[in-house]
């Protein structure tokens, strides 16, 4: 409500406001889907708490993903929008409350993902040497609030590791640790990240599974780009290949799992190669402690099987892998901005096909998309079709009445200025962006990653002074 106590449908000269807090695949989706539209007048503001966009495409895709990571030039065309005004640097509940961003805007769309690793929860998991792959992907993507000391702690002298799960984000970090250095260069991670990698003597990376390849969440192109490293062998075991009836009828319906069985056959014959590194995919197995003292030693891992609804048994039968490095990747979760629900079992923000619910009611103008909607699922594009139904009922809602603009309010970059924040607008990451670019070009690369906050900012300061 307005201070006046009137409210109006939007129109040209008062546009819906909406605000859109987090400037990753599903925050941009959502921004170009508000203006790619005619029925109702929208203007955005493209909020994250980092003073850069595109979220895990620039922090969680692989660096040694090109085309991949190339996504990020068809999002920055949504930027580019005029309708559409990026405000990086921005901490939703730290520089600005929930209840003070609502009183600006007319609707929030909150897309700010799942970032919090899921733990294991055995014994051991605390020692040195045991990692979130949040934590080490973080640190070779170069996100500014990676735990820089602690990864390369953890990495240091590693010739051994066990990477705990079967999704991408597994197949990445063995990807990752088994390349060589000269396959790495050219990539744009952090100048202090190719160091530490090329010093590292990895000899050999599991890859370990609950459940058998059946169950495994990873794509078949992933899944492809193992076999493709220049030093290291991919090793299956055969036994590993054997399917219950449960998993010969999933693989008869999915296509993914078809094509992934496919890949992992052509590598049963394979036989490691003296001088390469060996990256050994192990279904079939749970951690069930960590060992070591001082830092992690190994792990003891139990042998499972897998009953005609998928659920993981144990068999009783132990082993140990030798490990100098753990590296768990077993699912993400949400945490809630201050003053906004998240189910605590799912990790996700209660909704009804993307409006929040708030003690089992819908709360008028707020809105969720991308993971903290659905949970941590999908590719990068899933999320295009995920911010599109979020925003169709936004769209509706302001259509039907039930959203309606509220009067004048003052301009939030201003607010936020006044208050001693230091938003960073498109003009400020293109000199980011610049910055990088000719970082690269130092070392004959497109892009060299900067990873200190206080970096990103002094560019944008140098280019502002000019």
């Amino acid at each position: 409500m307005s201070l006046d106590g009137s409210t109006s449908p939007p129109s040209a000269d008062r546009p819906l406001r909406v605000a859109v807090v987090g400037a990753g695949p599903a925050g941009i989706y959502a921004a170009e889907a508000l203006t790619r539209q005619d029925a109702v007048p929208v203007a955005v503001d493209l909020i994250d708490r980092l003073p850069t966009p595109f979220g895990l495409v620039r922090h969680g895709i692989a660096p040694d993903h090109p085309k991949m990571r190339a996504i990020r030039d068809t999002l920055h065309r949504a930027l580019e929008d005029p309708l559409v005004r990026f405000v990086g640097n921005v901490d939703v509940g730290v520089d600005i409350s929930l209840e003070e961003l609502r009183r600006h805007v007319d609707a929030v769309i909150y897309t700010y993902g799942a970032s919090v690793d899921r733990h294991l929860g055995i014994e051991g998991e605390d020692l040195p040497g045991s990692l979130a792959a949040t934590d080490l992907v973080a640190w070779y993507t170069g996100h500014p609030d990676a735990p820089r000391e602690r990864v390369e702690a953890a990495l240091a002298g590693v010739r051994s590791v066990v990477v705990v799960g079967v999704g991408n984000v597994a197949l990445d970090v063995g990807r990752v640790l088994a390349r060589t250095a000269p396959e790495l260069e050219s990539t744009d991670m952090p100048q202090h990240v190719l160091d530490v990698l090329a010093a590292m003597p990895v000899e050999e990376v599991t890859i370990l599974g609950r459940r058998g390849p059946a169950q495994a969440s990873f794509t078949t192109q992933e899944l492809r780009e193992l076999g493709e490293l220049e030093g290291a062998d991919v090793l299956v075991d055969a036994a590993d290949l054997e399917l219950d009836p449960g998993s010969e009828a999933r693989a008869a319906t999915d296509r993914n799992v078809t094509r992934n069985l496919a890949v992992l056959r052509g590598w049963v014959d394979h036989e490691p190669t003296p001088g390469r590194a060996r990256v050994h995919l192990r279904f079939f197995g749970r951690p069930v402690r960590l060992l070591g003292e001082d830092r992690v030693a190994g792990v003891e891992v139990e042998r499972t099987a897998v009953d005609g609804d998928g659920r993981v048994m144990g068999t009783g039968e132990l082993s140990v892998l030798p490990a100098d490095l753990v590296v768990r990747s077993v699912g993400y979760r949400g945490l809630p901005l201050p003053g906004l629900p998240v189910d605590e079992r799912s990790g996700t923000v209660p909704n009804e096909e993307g409006r929040v619910q708030r003690d089992g009611r819908t709360s008028i103008g707020e809105y969720v998309a991308g993971w903290i909607k659905r949970g941590p699922s999908g590719v990068v594009g899933t999320n295009k079709h995920d911010a599109r139904e979020t925003v169709a009922g936004l769209l509706a809602d302001a259509a039907e009445g039930v959203l309606r603009t509220e009067g004048p309010v003052g301009d939030l970059v201003e607010e936020l200025i006044s208050r001693g924040a230091e938003p960073v607008l498109l003009d400020d990451w293109r000199a980011i962006d610049a910055a990088e670019i000719a970082l690269g070009a130092t070392k004959g690369r497109a892009r060299t990653t900067m990873h200190e906050r206080e970096s990103l900012l002094a560019a944008v300061r140098a280019a502002a002074a000019r």
